[in-house]
């Protein structure tokens, strides 16, 4: 996989990932207190940092094979998970998340919690939700950035492509201060799911000992593979009638 393809793939999971913290940010910062919110996602971010250091080196020095083994297996079912939900979202049989939806419900809760600080934080309320948010979403952005890039053996460029994608969306997000609920979210969930899915099947196989037919150029037709069969399973639950029995 050439570094292109690395940094886009990682860019395009991570702005999803993004996407979804700045919501929660912006509902503790609008919902209670700016400067709280901010201190929780600055030490979120801070703990993520700390743990992408101390991780990465570690993994790379793992065996390649193994590694392989090990992160196609992790991605192969992380991608699974995203393709499934994304799947029955497109088919109707589960919710679209809505972005504006889950910023006026977390504003409204932030409101009805108690108020009160701790020390330089002012509202400890606000600074815990962010906190909570950034670093759970951000922990999704690192385990992408240590499995691309460890695999690669290329974590600095991984990395890039995450820190990209969240400069982008806070960038946007900040300055219209608002959610961005015209990105779209979900098709963008559709389609990281079928990349980590293809990802993971092909560097599990590689990790186990199988030859690719034309090395990575067998990615081009992984991908599309991939694709065209959760697009299959999505127009056969559209057709598929409810049991409501």
């Amino acid at each position: 996989m050439n570094d292109i393809v690395l940094v886009l793939t990682v860019f395009v999971a991570c702005a999803v990932e993004a996407v979804e913290a700045l919501t929660i940010v912006l509902a503790a910062g609008t919902g209670r207190d700016w400067r709280s919110a901010f201190q929780g996602t600055a030490a979120a971010l801070v703990v993520l940092a700390a743990t992408v250091a101390a991780l990465g080196p570690a993994v790379g020095q793992i065996p390649l094979g193994a590694l392989r083994l090990l992160v196609g297996a992790l991605l192969l079912v992380f991608g699974l998970q995203w393709l499934r939900k994304a799947v029955l979202r497109a088919a109707g049989l589960k919710a679209v998340r809505d972005e504006t939806a889950a910023y006026e419900k977390a504003v409204a809760r932030s409101r009805e919690a108690a108020t009160g600080g701790r020390g330089a934080v002012r509202d400890w309320y606000a600074f815990t939700l962010a906190f909570k948010g950034v670093f759970l979403e951000g922990l999704e952005v690192a385990f992408l950035v240590i499995t691309f890039g460890s695999n690669q053996r290329n974590v600095p460029l991984a990395a890039v492509g995450a820190l990209a994608a969240v400069l982008a969306v806070a960038g946007l997000g900040f300055a219209v201060r608002a959610p961005l609920a015209r990105v779209p979210e979900n098709t963008m969930k559709f389609a990281v799911g079928i990349m980590l899915t293809a990802f993971g099947a092909f560097w599990s196989a590689e990790g186990a000992g199988a030859h690719w037919p034309g090395s990575d150029a067998a990615l081009l037709a992984l991908v599309p593979a991939t694709a065209l069969l959760a697009l299959g399973y999505t127009a056969l639950l559209r057709r598929t009638p409810l049991d409501t029995a």
